[in-house]
């Protein structure tokens, strides 16, 4: 099917070669994936592209075409919040944060709640899996994931669901877990999300720590880039949006005062410049050829050259649990 196919497409491209252009130097892909805008920086002139993803099934696809680039594409299996520990000194850093589309259409991944599989979602295939967090944890604490990652607002409904199914036995897969949300929400009227949407969302960013990659991430990139560099992050929901909005907003320097009363303080040097005041979407043509553009939000910043620094992860609005796990 057409739609299953464009997610594989590198969303919102052309406008972050576009920012950069003359593309040259060293560039870092912090979520390879299936390798997209690795592809299109390198085809646009980058000097070396270093793809890092903690999938390995990342690595595993791209051993087919990487060749074509020998020397000029450099794999890293880690996370992106460790890429200033991978490179440094780079002319660019580009974050796609959806999910992948290689994990989404792999049912044994557990990622879709439209294909049964393992109930899994470990981007990195290690460590705690969403069954264990379903299985394991209190209902108050499974109810905060629901609600504070998966803002879904029957969140302590389902949380309470699920205890009693699994006072029946283990839920281990993806479509018993569909079926037990389904059960606590109304039926989708036509043109709204499966019911099942905001639930996985909120166990995947849970045993993916997605918030905290984020955070660090941002601060590795600003750690990461030369002077001059360029930091392109694709979103696709509110709140990674908001995160990354704020964190550019305070490098850049754009906070201002609280009120008028405040007393004025010695602000540092801005370590980023901004290169739009909003956010870019995707224009016409973009959204026919693929419909995974359509939440799709791009925000882009050049990297000055004051030093890099610290920032409490509560300034850029991260979201946090209220119970320790």
């Amino acid at each position: 099917m057409e739609a299953e196919a464009a997610p594989h497409v590198p969303v919102l491209l052309r406008p972050i070669l576009e920012a950069a252009a003359p593309v040259s130097g060293i560039w870092i892909d912090g979520t390879f994936g299936a390798g997209g805008y690795s592809k299109g920086l390198l085809e646009a002139g980058a000097d070396q592209v270093i793809g890092i993803d903690r999938d390995p099934l990342a690595h595993q696809m791209a051993a087919g075409w990487a060749a074509e680039h020998e020397g000029r594409l450099r794999l890293v299996q880690a996370n992106f919040a460790e890429m200033d520990e991978v490179a440094t000194g780079v002319d660019g850093v580009v974050l796609d944060l959806g999910v992948s589309s290689m994990q989404l259409d792999r049912a044994e991944r557990g990622f879709s709640f439209q294909k049964d599989g393992p109930l899994d979602m470990r981007m990195s295939q290690d460590g705690p899996s969403a069954a264990d967090l379903v299985n394991d944890l209190p209902e108050a604490a499974l109810a905060d994931i629901l609600f504070t990652y998966g803002e879904e607002r029957a969140s302590r409904r389902i949380a309470k669901a699920i205890l009693r199914e699994r006072a029946e036995g283990r839920i281990e897969t993806t479509l018993h877990l569909v079926r037990i949300v389904e059960g606590c929400l109304p039926r989708p009227k036509p043109g709204q999300s499966h019911p099942a949407t905001r639930s996985f969302q909120g166990l995947r960013i849970a045993v993916n720590d997605e918030y905290g990659a984020l955070y660090e991430g941002l601060l590795a990139a600003e750690r990461a880039l030369k002077s001059g560099g360029l930091l392109a992050v694709v979103t696709f929901h509110s709140v990674e949006d908001r995160m990354v909005k704020r964190f550019l907003q305070m490098r850049a320097g754009q906070t201002g005062r609280a009120n008028r009363f405040q007393p004025l303080t010695d602000e540092p040097d801005p370590q980023f410049t901004l290169l739009s005041k909003k956010a870019i979407g995707p224009d016409a043509d973009e959204l026919a050829r693929n419909v995974r553009a359509r939440s799709a939000k791009l925000r882009l910043a050049r990297r000055t050259d004051a030093p890099a620094g610290e920032i409490a992860a509560r300034d850029i609005a991260m979201p946090t649990l209220k119970e320790d796990r």
